[in-house]
């Protein structure tokens, strides 16, 4: 096989609709947009527009609470850490901070910070520094050994700081 004999499937690349181009074409004159009205205007946008009734998102009730000011933390579990310890990703007796646990790709980086969650076994000795912790995860962590150091939130930190 060549290069210039490589080519798409049959059928695989569609040619888009060339509209406005004469009545023969079948999209021709109004171009798929009807008569008239607002509909067939560019720059219309009526999503959830009932015709002058009262929309549906009114009518109904509104119920619950949106608390703006909700901490939203990322989670690690100890069965992660002790998989990390196994798959030499983390040696054992390292000191584990956010950072760290980001860098190695076992956590995603977080508003608030990330949540240690006593989920799984963990056997190694490790020095852990993060945002929160459970208290099942403090207990196995020192019980293996270890430590956990509970740091302010994020946004604590960005508070005194000023």
């Amino acid at each position: 096989m060549k290069l210039n004999e490589l080519a798409d499937n049959p059928g695989a690349r569609k040619a888009r609709t060339r509209v406005g181009r004469g009545i023969g074409s079948g999209k021709g004159k109004t171009s798929g947009a009807g008569q008239k009205g607002q509909k067939s205007r560019s720059g219309v946008a009526i999503y959830g527009f009932e015709g002058g009734q009262m929309p549906i998102y009114r009518r109904l009730p509104k119920r619950g609470f949106k608390n703006p000011f909700r901490k939203e933390y990322g989670v690690v579990n100890l069965g992660t850490l002790q998989t990390a310890v196994d798959n030499g990703v983390l040696e054992e007796g390292a000191n584990v901070t956010i950072a760290v646990l980001v860098e190695k790709g076992l956590a995603r980086p977080q508003k608030d910070g990330l949540r240690l969650l006593g989920k799984g076994e963990l056997k190694a000795k490790l020095a852990i520094e993060i945002t929160g912790a459970s208290k099942s995860a403090i207990e196995a962590v020192e019980k293996a050994g270890g430590s956990v150091t509970v740091l302010a939130p994020a946004a604590a930190e960005a508070e005194t700081a000023e």
